[in-house]
């Protein structure tokens, strides 16, 4: 094989404030999953590192739980769909498909069989469902409820049981199969966000947006107690997990707090304080064997410490939406792979748009993001200068100079622009090249030096221009290179031998500098536009990636020698593109997540 899929640095789950994330944990203990726009994520629990990611929905997925045989995963997305696919190939086959509901999937919960599946959300003939898995025939009604049902729980030995919780205040208590309606729990005095039957069902909890958590008795659905007095949390609770043994549980709330449950004795062993601000709010949890997880609006994944409950073990961190741009940068023999997307949530309430750049191992996919304030938009184009600093470019109309080592933005290393900067170069002796919307920026050490305005041309006119810097100024000597069509991305080889440029047109062309920027091949092969280009260390190849979702590897001294990447982030966009040696390329895509491939020739 000429490639090989290294390693997947995943997305976050795609968070929204005030609602709940469901993370599923698979039954032997192993891996957890969440979902992100349309893909469900899987990661090794001890080595989060580990990932797979799939992608077959159309629709955004809501919710994705294990079978409790551990060989199915059942998924849910936004149009109603479930999905129940294999896990054991790396296929993952697609085993049943059905469409239970005609609207938004919340939750889904198995018997402990496997045979049949719960579905619960925001339907408009009905709020659940409840159906074989092998026929998609029902087996009961979801009935009982006024509005959209949050969350449901299937007891997990018989006499079965199922329980709802909705944004009626209310839960509900069923007998089956086939399951009937049997009464409601009217406890809560608002929405109802999670229901979980302890995992030797003598037990069931319902917690709320009202900061309660109530137990009830698995079999008869009888009021047993509340938690925590007269509130568990002075916010909404969002999530509950039991422990293995069923003797206690952890809750997740806005209050910006995880909490350590006795159920016996009613109350809090631990609280796990999670922070101060705003994307510290705690909306989904799962005890999976010995370790507690939680997921902060900021999509961070927590695992917790009980011995120390304001710092947790490790935080998972990376990005949740799209991901634009990529560099990589070499460090006493590590290699850093940089990551800049509009990765955050817009919090309607505050309108803050939280957009960051990230670094990750290249080796171990360890990862964390600059400290301080950042851009406020969309990270467009970056790359490391011979500073050591990490300049990007924004949509928010600044370039920003990080120095990599410090690891966090510095207020005062920011140029504003006056138009949008579309992209930026770094070159020697402190340069800097910021090409804006009809204008071009020259910076020397992170100030403007030159400017190049009322450009008489547009970008869009599938002609590169040449400029000769002296001293400070750029000096336009006429010079042009007609092209195809539009530029999309361009580059120059490492040793300054060859420019190569993509257009919309679905070509690649290699000038040779020596010869005046002469043709010196030209390479077909996309479907669709290619976004993106970088050149290999060995100057020999280059990789182009685009809207087909192909990464192509071209050879300069021979077009028909190709190396091709199909489906690099499968039904998403490839964004990114950088090297780290000569056999080793990483792709970023729309799909928030990163991957590194080995290539050989």
């Amino acid at each position: 094989m000429p490639h090989e899929l290294k390693h997947v640095f995943a997305s976050l789950p795609q968070m929204e404030r005030g609602v709940s994330k469901v993370i599923g944990g698979d039954p032997k203990g192993n891996n957890f999953l969440y979902t992100n726009g349309k893909c469900v994520i899987i990661r090794n629990i001890e080595n989060p590192a580990i990932a797979d990611i799939y992608t077959e929905h159309a629709h955004q997925v809501t919710v994705a739980k294990y079978a409790p045989s551990g060989f199915y995963i059942a998924s849910g997305d936004a149009s109603g769909k479930i999905r129940i696919w294999d896990t054991t190939q790396k296929e993952h086959l697609l085993k049943y498909e059905y469409t239970p509901i005609s609207g938004k999937i919340k939750d889904i919960a198995w018997t402990e069989d496997s045979k049949r599946i719960a579905v619960v959300g925001d339907g408009r003939e009905k709020f659940g469902a409840v159906f074989l898995w092998d026929s998609g025939s029902s087996v009961g009604e979801v009935s009982g409820h006024s509005k959209l049902i949050n969350s449901v729980d299937i007891r997990q030995k018989r006499p079965y049981r199922l329980a709802t919780a909705s944004d009626d205040t209310c839960g509900s208590f069923f007998e089956g199969p086939p399951f009937k309606f049997k009464f409601t729990l009217r406890d809560h005095s608002q929405f109802v966000n999670c229901v979980r039957f302890s995992p030797d069902g003598s037990r069931f909890v319902t917690a709320g947006a009202d900061g309660q958590i109530f137990i009830y008795d698995g079999t008869n659905g009888e009021r047993v107690c509340s938690l925590g007095g007269e509130k568990a949390h002075k916010g909404g609770i969002y999530a509950v997990s039991w422990s293995p043994d069923s003797s206690q549980l952890i809750s997740a709330s806005g209050d910006k707090t995880v909490k350590l449950w006795d159920v016996g004795a009613g109350t809090a062993v631990t609280t796990f304080n999670m922070g101060t601000d705003v994307f510290d709010q705690q909306l989904g949890c799962l005890w999976q064997k010995d370790h507690l997880l939680s997921i902060s609006l900021s999509g961070y994944i927590n695992y917790l410490d009980k011995n120390n409950p304001d710092r947790p073990i490790r935080t998972v961190k990376g990005h949740s939406k799209s991901i634009q741009c990529l560099t990589v940068h070499k460090n006493e023999g590590r290699s850093y792979i940089y990551s800049g997307s509009h990765d955050g949530h817009i919090n309607i309430l505050f309108f803050s748009l939280m957009f960051t750049s990230h670094y990750w191992d290249a080796e171990t996919g360890e990862n964390d993001c600059f400290s301080g304030k950042g851009h406020s938009n969309q990270v467009s184009k970056m790359v490391v200068d011979e500073a050591n600093e990490l300049v990007t470019c924004s949509m928010d109309d600044t370039l920003r100079y990080t120095n990599i080592n410090k690891k966090e933005y510095s207020a005062s290393d920011l140029v504003k622009m006056d138009f949008q900067p579309k992209s930026v170069s770094a070159a020697t002796g402190g340069l800097s090249l910021a090409v804006c919307i009809g204008q071009i920026v020259l910076l020397k050490d992170k100030k403007k030096v030159f400017t190049l305005d009322n450009l008489d041309y547009e970008a869009e006119d599938g002609k590169i221009r040449l400029y000769a810097i002296q001293g400070t100024t750029l000096k336009d000597e006429g010079k042009t290179i007609e092209a195809k069509g539009p530029i999309t991305d361009m580059a120059y080889s490492n040793d300054g031998a060859y420019l190569a440029a993509i257009d919309e047109k679905k070509v690649a062309t290699v000038y040779s500098v020596a010869d005046g920027h002469s043709v010196k091949q030209e390479f077909y092969g996309h479907h669709a536009k290619p976004v993106t280009l970088a050149w290999s260390p060995d100057n020999e190849h280059f990789a182009t990636g685009g809207m087909d979702m192909m990464v192509y590897i071209w050879t300069v001294a021979d077009a028909d020698q190709r190396i091709k990447l199909p489906d690099t982030h499968r039904l998403h966009h490839v964004s990114g593109l950088v090297w780290i040696d000569e056999h080793t390329l990483v792709t970023a895509s729309h799909d928030a997540s990163i991957k590194q491939w080995t290539i050989t020739y």
